[in-house]
């Protein structure tokens, strides 16, 4: 890792290290979203053999104090969620631009990271779509088993079959791989049918 990139991942960790919300590692204490990020960044190694530097620091960025403005300041319903995630993005992009300028990034270089993170041509850009599938895969890998005995079972399908439809096919076939409990498995299986 060369000296930009590492002091721009160094900066985002120290950012998610900030985090309120912790959960329990190997006994220790590590911030949710440090740890989400870190998640990240794991399954872009797995995806891609040689990711640039702003697929790299958009991955690790995606989240970016997230905790700073909930779900719930926002209506409820599919436009209320819309409109946060839009909102969190662009917060994200412009954070993570000004930590690149700091290193020494160009201004298009940001303004490529902040297109990552915002999700724009996803189905159409190679990034934007590494990065939706290790979101997919942390989601499919560490929160979905809790997330869906809180969701409504149709519910929960139709989720299922949304954010399949946001895959490539080789984040389909590593998916399919995860060790799953069985009522997780038999979830995905009802909602890919």
């Amino acid at each position: 890792m060369n000296n930009r990139l590492e002091q721009v991942i160094n900066a985002l960790d120290q950012l998610h290290s900030e985090d309120p919300q912790a959960v329990n590692v190997d006994g220790e204490p590590v911030a949710a979203e440090l740890l989400y990020a870190q998640r990240m960044s794991t399954w872009l190694t797995t995806l891609t053999q040689s990711p640039g530097e702003c697929l790299q620091i958009s991955v690790r960025a995606q989240h970016l104090q997230r905790w700073q403005v909930t779900r719930e300041e926002y209506p409820e319903g599919r436009v209320g969620y819309l409109t946060w995630r839009r909102d969190q993005g662009i917060r994200a992009g412009e954070t993570t631009a000004l930590l690149m300028s700091e290193a020494g990034y160009s201004a298009e270089d940001a303004a490529r990271v902040a297109t990552i993170i915002n999700k724009k041509g996803l189905g159409r850009d190679s990034d934007v779509q590494a990065l939706e599938d290790c979101a997919c895969l942390v989601f499919l890998e560490n929160y979905f088993a809790d997330f869906s005995r809180k969701v409504e079972h149709d519910h929960m399908l139709r989720i299922i079959q949304k954010t399949w439809r946001k895959m490539s096919p080789q984040a389909h076939e590593l998916a399919l791989g995860l060790p799953m409990s069985a009522s997780s498995a038999a979830l995905v299986k009802e909602a890919l049918s």
